[in-house]
């Protein structure tokens, strides 16, 4: 399988700032939504900026589908999809008149813009206002139109910056299906400090934090990298606080519900067969009992706290 996107030391400074970035390494290998989060201000849209050729990284290399993009810029560029931030739109041209720009600032071949733009009009669901100015458009079809432009050309890295914000539940809904489905036939790597944002969209994370990357692997990982730090425990007759407090470990006790108990403990993992032995010694019925993994936004807490050198 080939690799679409590799960095190689990638670092970035303002001037004679410090490091806004410091030895970023990507890859991105296979179709698909890799999620790049970090809080802001983190280094995401430096890294983004540098990977999609508006900026000129300070060291270190980037290889789109292969090619050196500094090396042959045009030749990569060919090969990359970018919705900033804030898309690139100019509201005094229709959505037909933006999206022939485009086509024509990608090198589509006069011949083929025609189709293009009918092809990812439909695939966008904007077919239907080809003729409506951009000004007069909702914040939803906006970013449809900015994502539009992105893939007009078929690139086989698409990446997305922010891509859902400030849109209302409704928009929020569409913009993200119409992003999974084109994941179905590009690379696409997109960033968000919105964690839930990234858990709904992404199976792969990396996370930058202080202009480095400080996590790379599965969400299914990101999710299990906290230690399980307490215990859910349903009874049919339940205990009193005082009574678990007693049991060796237990350091905090929440009544989730009237029978069902989320037990903080010191980190031995041994507390489940106290619980349960303490369960029938004293007939609380013990029904249900499991380890309660840690919240994704602690681990994002966690994560979060590593400076840069």
């Amino acid at each position: 399988m080939s690799i679409i996107l590799k960095t190689e030391g990638l670092s970035h400074r303002y001037s004679n700032s410090s490091w806004a970035i410091r030895d970023i390494n990507l890859e991105i290998e296979h179709r698909g939504i890799v999620g790049l989060l970090g809080t802001n201000g983190a280094g995401k849209s430096t890294t983004m900026n540098i990977i999609c050729g508006a900026l000129n990284q300070t060291e270190g290399k980037v290889f789109i589908n292969g090619i050196d993009l500094r090396k042959n810029p045009e030749s990569a560029k060919k090969e990359i999809g970018f919705l900033p931030q804030n898309p690139p739109l100019y509201p005094d041209l229709t959505i037909d008149e933006y999206l022939t720009y485009t086509a024509e600032l990608r090198l589509i071949e006069e011949s083929k813009i025609k189709e293009a733009l009918e092809e990812v009009k439909e695939r966008c669901s904007i077919a239907h206002l080809s003729t409506r100015l951009i000004s007069n458009l909702s914040g939803g079809y906006r970013q449809r139109v900015g994502i539009a432009q992105a893939i007009i050309h078929k690139p086989k890295l698409v990446v997305f910056d922010e891509p859902t914000n400030g849109l209302d539940p409704n928009q929020l809904i569409e913009v993200r299906k119409l992003i999974k489905e084109i994941a179905l036939d590009h690379a696409v790597l997109l960033s968000s400090h919105i964690l839930s944002e990234i858990q709904l969209l992404c199976k792969e994370i990396i996370m930058i934090e202080g202009g480095r990357v400080v996590f790379s692997d599965t969400m299914d990982a990101f999710n299990n990298y906290m230690q399980p730090h307490s215990v859910l425990m349903r009874t049919e007759n339940p205990p009193t606080e005082v009574e678990l407090l007693k049991i060796p470990g237990v350091a905090k006790v929440e009544f989730l519900t009237e029978r069902q108990l989320r037990i903080y403990f010191d980190g031995d993992q041994g507390i489940t067969e106290r619980l349960a032995a303490a369960s029938t010694q004293h007939g609380w019925r013990l029904r249900e009992i499991s380890f309660d993994k840690g919240l994704l936004d602690d681990t994002f807490r966690q994560l979060s706290t590593q400076p840069i050198q």
